[in-house]
């Protein structure tokens, strides 16, 4: 039934999350504006720092949280398992150019969460309890969109918007979040997922119920010390493997334009596989588009719309360019990417190949790499499989998350199994779900990231900071996530809509911790899209708008803080 869903949730990714024309739009907005308005990026990126220091701030400006607490709100949305689990999932599939695209991705993406969150602040509303609403939604329905010389309402548009976002709250904020802790921490503790999930959905209950004041407090607090933590960590792993810190800056570049090669266990990726992995998981990680950044921004004290597209400017770089690229190193440099490691196989990540295949045959390997990328196919095994003692008879490969598994062992209820097990188009039916299957193969997510931390100078222990780190990372990002999802609710239904979704929130939450990986993150893909198409469609809609808004802060700026350096607003 997993694996029915799956294949499901596959296909509807590969026509929008996976799709290539989503990557290039993505992109090309992002590029877009970049040019459109001479590289707001580098030219406003000293000033942002200012305005988030508060150098600029009026305790009388409409709004319920500080420039830095909002961006510690949005950085708690956007700082979670993208740079723990994401990073090491697009190396595990692009290789190390795909980590170059992230960082291309968050390049452009500065530009295009400055637009995003100076339009949808600018179109901020009052709700019916007095706290500040906006987003994307709230520009689509109050913004002048005009064709042909006249206007059109877009505010079906805003509905369907809104619709994805409760979505999204769910495949981006609370599934892959807690999914990604209670995998580390049962790694690394030995603690069962239901466990970590009932523990962790009380305190998440007890954090949302208190709305945007509450959240702003709590992530204000835990984003500078999850990020202490986790960057003590991480240069743990880099400075003992320092010898590999040049070859890993290289392996980053070198492959830009012509793909990983294979190498160990890693079957090898195309240039084209890697670009769009690499963006794919960038989106992830700083969510630039995606339009969920501007509701956190909402709710910022400003008068002026551009001050709050200013603080945007800096969550990209802080979020993928500093702490992916700083992860990425962690991965490169330990070397434990393109290892086999001993783990359990997930069902999603594994199928039987109808004969024996070798990986260091690269014609094997071109076979292998064809078929994972759809790109080719080779046979599945469709019968039993013979199982002795917990060891596989049969003369044939079996694939775990995308290589070649080793040292194969089947058991059941504790013990090695020994008897048949059905095999129908590669897939293992179980139907009552007690088999566990173990072996080396590589390893992707949080657990890869988890093993990278165990090649530093704090030995085993540093696979604890992984566990810390990520539970403080993804929490924080459920929590941001379920003030997205609670916005967006109001748009639709109403403040008294709020309390019934924080309830579900949680509880799905709770539900999330013992769910296949696989499919949390293939979900997650989706509503991801849902979100995106519309927002940049949107943004690049009212792109006029930018250019005047530059320039009346620019006017703003000079009547309120006369003398006071800043750059050319124009």
């Amino acid at each position: 039934m997993m694996q029915q869903i799956n294949d499901f949730l596959v296909l509807i990714d590969s026509f929008i999350g996976s799709a290539d024309w989503f990557v290039y739009f993505l992109l090309g907005t992002g590029l877009f504006f970049t040019i459109y308005l001479k590289f707001p990026q580098i030219r406003f990126f000293r000033h942002a720092l200012r305005v988030v220091s508060g150098k600029y701030d009026k305790s009388d400006l409409p709004g319920d949280t500080s420039h830095f607490q909002a961006l510690s709100t949005a950085l708690s949305g956007t700082v979670g398992t993208g740079n723990i689990a994401g990073v090491a999932l697009a190396i595990h599939l692009g290789g190390p150019a795909a980590l170059f695209w992230m960082l291309m991705t968050a390049a452009l993406g500065m530009t295009t969460k400055f637009v995003e969150v100076t339009l949808s602040h600018k179109y901020r509303e009052t709700v019916a309890d007095g706290s500040q609403a906006g987003g994307p939604m709230y520009y689509m329905k109050n913004a002048n969109f005009m064709l042909f010389g006249k206007k059109v309402s877009l505010g079906w548009v805003a509905t369907l918007f809104a619709i994805a976002t409760v979505l999204s709250s769910f495949g981006t904020g609370s599934l892959p979040q807690i999914n990604s802790i209670s995998n580390s921490v049962f790694a690394t503790f030995g603690i069962e997922h239901w466990i970590t999930g009932l523990v962790l959905s009380i305190f998440l209950g007890m954090v949302i119920i208190g709305g945007i004041k509450r959240i702003a407090a709590v992530t204000s607090k835990l984003v500078p010390a999850m990020a202490i933590i986790y960057f003590i960590g991480a240069f743990a792993v880099i400075f003992y493997n320092a010898g590999n810190i040049i070859p890993s800056f290289v392996s980053i570049f070198a492959d830009v334009f012509t793909g990983s090669a294979a190498t160990g266990g890693f079957l090898g990726a195309t240039l084209a596989y890697a670009f769009n992995r690499g963006v794919n998981r960038g989106l992830f990680s700083n969510e630039a588009g995606q339009g969920s950044a501007p509701i956190a921004h909402a709710s910022a004290k400003a008068n002026e719309p551009l001050s709050e597209g200013m603080v945007a400017i800096l969550e990209p770089f802080i979020d993928t360019i500093i702490i992916c690229t700083v992860t990425g190193l962690v991965l490169l440099s330990s070397g434990v990417w393109n290892e086999k490691h001993q783990n359990v196989f997930q069902q999603t990540d594994m199928f039987v190949l109808n004969g024996v295949y070798d990986e260091n045959n690269p014609q094997d390997q071109e076979k292998l790499f064809g078929h994972l990328t759809n790109k080719g196919a080779v046979a599945l095994y469709n019968g039993d499989l013979n199982v002795q003692d917990g060891s596989v008879t049969n003369n044939l490969s079996i694939i775990h998350s995308r290589s070649i598994a080793e040292d194969v062992k089947i058991s059941k209820a504790g013990s090695p199994f020994t008897g048949s097990v059905k095999v129908q188009n590669g897939n293992l039916v179980d139907p009552s779900g007690d088999l566990l299957v173990e072996g080396k193969s590589l390893v992707h997510s949080a657990p890869l990231t988890t093993i990278a931390f165990t090649r530093s100078f704090f030995g085993d222990a540093g696979q604890y900071i992984v566990a810390i780190g990520l539970l403080l990372f993804a929490f924080s990002t459920a929590i941001s996530w379920s003030y997205y999802g609670d916005r967006a609710m109001t748009f639709l239904l109403g403040p008294k809509s709020v309390m019934p979704y924080h309830i579900i929130y949680t509880i799905a939450f709770f539900f999330a911790s013992f769910t296949d990986t696989t499919i949390i993150w293939t979900l997650s893909g989706i509503t991801i899209a849902l979100m995106t198409i519309p927002n940049l469609i949107g943004i690049l809609w009212l792109r006029k708008e930018m250019p005047q808004i530059i320039k009346d802060y620019g006017e703003f700026f000079d009547k309120n803080f006369p003398g006071m350096k800043h750059p050319k607003f124009k």
